[in-house]
């Protein structure tokens, strides 16, 4: 039997494909400025979300949300997509992440299986850990990423690369072998350890095995220069998320991640002099928190951008935001006093029947995972459980 493409002859639209964009801005958000005060469907739009009122009925509005026992301040940015307990303690072991969770069931049916990324003036921190609880460094440069995606050697070169990927998995295999040795020699919490090495050395075999597989077959070919690797946060912030939406139209990938780092960013941000991480330990000061309003602004003025060029993109009978999940917040509610509590998190597309302000206890918070749950039900994923859930999200309906 050979299956055949899908032709207008048989008379209905294909499935488009799932997707997934979580976004991380580090540094929290001003809950007087995003939060609404009404719940439900009728609230008024608060100074950011007022930025994205073209897309009201396209994003849902959470509050009194957070991961259960994540504490620590800053260190919840490795907890944000994987809500593992008590980060930043000396027992911390990760967790796998929601992007790498559905890339092991999913990642196989594109070149990329899923493409972490940070807006940063230095470092690749990223949202994204395997099962073992390793962290992929995350790309900061849109030109690379560009050309990764989208520009293809000749023959030759892309021989060279496939001998490259073959070299790495062959000296995986040299070391997991003197590993196994090792192992017969040690005692029970060197051998448990050891087997944490042995599951992150499986995982990087199976992207190189896969990256051998696709960097055979063609690339997209996209009629558009590269980005350019811009100095300022808007510049990078803007360019990541050109990146994504072209990653996702021409789905080389259907997880993405992407971790906004605004430590020492400042310049060229109208009405922002000071530097992002001391604005954000604000103290109450009037001045300071007209900068950071202005700062945050711009961020969802930005990601106003994004759901409107997703929303332009015809796709499948609809549209590239209908198919794509947009999950938007931070690890941190309040970076003045580093709560970890009650955090700020919008979704936005992904055919979820929006509009509404779901607001839960702000004491005694709602879990978080349990959006995930949803997320990577909506994906096509089976799943009835993620970290600390304990179901679905309620009141969030698929259309």
């Amino acid at each position: 039997m050979m299956a055949l493409p899908f032709l207008e002859a048989f008379g209905k639209e294909p499935v488009a494909p799932r997707r997934i964009l979580a976004i991380c801005t580090n540094l929290g958000v001003l809950e007087r400025h995003f939060f609404p005060e009404q719940a439900g469907r009728d609230y008024a739009l608060t100074p950011y979300l007022e930025a994205l009122k073209d897309h009201r009925d396209q994003f849902t509005v959470f509050s009194g949300t957070s991961h259960p026992d994540v504490t620590g301040g800053h260190s919840a940015e490795v907890s944000y997509l994987s809500a593992a307990p008590q980060p930043g303690t000396a027992s911390f072991r990760n967790s796998i992440s929601l992007d790498q969770f559905a890339a092991e069931r999913i990642g196989h049916l594109t070149r990329v299986s899923a493409l972490p990324l940070v807006v940063s003036k230095s470092g690749n921190q990223s949202l994204s850990f395997t099962s073992s609880g390793v962290m992929l460094p995350a790309e900061r440069s849109p030109g690379q990423v560009f050309k990764a995606l989208f520009v293809a050697g000749n023959a030759q070169e892309v021989e060279k690369q496939v001998a490259k990927l073959r070299v790495g998995r062959s000296i995986l295999d040299a070391v997991a072998d003197r590993a196994a040795a090792l192992q017969k020699k040690l005692g029970s919490a060197d051998k448990d350890r050891l087997e944490q090495y042995f599951t992150s050395v499986r995982e990087v075999e199976k992207r190189l095995l896969i990256s051998e597989e696709w960097e055979r077959k063609p690339r997209p070919k996209i009629d558009i220069p590269p980005p350019k690797d811009g100095e300022y946060l808007l510049e990078k912030l803007g360019a990541m998320y050109d990146l994504a939406h072209l990653a996702f139209a021409t789905d080389s990938t259907r997880l993405i991640t992407l971790m906004i780092q605004l430590q020492f960013f400042s310049e060229n941000i109208p009405g922002v002099s000071s530097e992002t991480h001391n604005l954000s330990h604000h103290a109450g000061r009037e001045d300071k928190l007209r900068e950071l309003q202005n700062l945050e602004l711009a961020e969802f003025r930005e990601l106003n951008k994004l759901l409107a060029k997703l929303r332009a993109s015809k796709e499948g009978g609809g549209t590239l935001l209908d198919h794509t999940q947009v999950l938007y917040g931070s690890n941190l509610s309040n970076g003045n006093n580093h709560d970890n509590r009650n955090l700020p998190i919008l979704l936005a597309g992904g055919g979820w029947k929006h509009g509404q302000h779901l607001a839960f206890d702000k004491t005694n918070n709602y879990p978080l995972p349990n959006l995930f749950v949803s997320m990577l039900q909506r994906q096509g994923i089976e799943a009835d459980k993620f970290a600390s859930s304990t179901g679905t999200m309620k009141g969030l309906e698929a259309v």
